[in-house]
């Protein structure tokens, strides 16, 4: 068993990072210690075959190689190479509309048309809407955030509801509406240089995907796999 200087370093330099100091020359013993008593209680259940048919250990030698063939195939993308990813998948980093409306949660027993008229004649909203925790007005909200809060179907149907006016009954999780937009902006096209960090990260993750179907692909060739029926 062999503890280098560059084992060493590395102890201390954790201990430093751990404790925000160096270790005393009697902790950096123990530290080396407390190492070649790990070899070789390792090397002693390796010699037992304790390796075998463990699942934490297969595990961890499969994340780590894993990890060692994606830092292997590291290739960084080209200007071209992230156009066409965007281009490819252009709903992945497109903008969600944008809303800003009023709403209220009908009543029992009341209609849409009924307290519509109502609210065209200024009738306050707070009197007439049903009451509830929901927020009665939001303000260029985007459409995503709207559908954590009332449901995606809510946020859809505001996305093609006509603008002024109150509108409706629109559904959503927790009842009929009516809703009123007061400004509405459309899903916006991604251009390269508004997402580029979002872009390259998911060709990263795309690159690393492929190549690791190619590699199991490769690795498939070199073994028989015999399964029992």
């Amino acid at each position: 068993i062999i503890v280098t200087r560059e084992a060493i370093a590395d102890l201390a330099a954790n201990h430093e990072r751990l404790w925000g100091r160096p270790p005393t020359n009697r902790e950096l013993s123990a530290l080396i210690d407390r190492r070649v008593e790990d070899e070789m209680l390792y090397r002693e259940g390796l010699a037992m075959g304790l390796d075998r048919d463990d699942a934490v250990v297969k595990r961890r030698v499969r994340q780590k190689f894993d990890l060692i063939a994606a830092e292997t195939d590291g290739v960084a993308p080209t200007e071209a190479d992230l156009a066409a990813f965007l281009k490819a998948h252009p709903d992945r980093f497109r903008e969600p509309p944008v809303l800003s409306f009023r709403q209220l949660l009908l009543p029992a027993g009341s209609t849409a048309a009924e307290i519509a008229a109502k609210l065209d004649s200024g009738a306050d909203p707070a009197v007439l809407g049903k009451p509830t925790l929901l927020p009665p007005a939001m303000q260029e909200a985007a459409a995503d955030s709207v559908a954590s809060l009332f449901g995606a179907p809510f946020a859809a149907a505001l996305v093609t509801v006509p603008q002024g006016g109150w509108q409706g009954p629109v559904a959503s999780a927790f009842g009929l509406h009516l809703v009123k937009i007061e400004a509405r902006k459309p899903a916006a096209d991604p251009v390269l240089a508004d997402v580029h960090a979002e872009v390259e990260r998911e060709w990263e993750s795309a690159r690393r995907r492929q190549a690791r179907a190619e590699l199991l692909a490769r690795l498939r060739d070199r073994y028989t796999v015999i399964v029992a029926e």
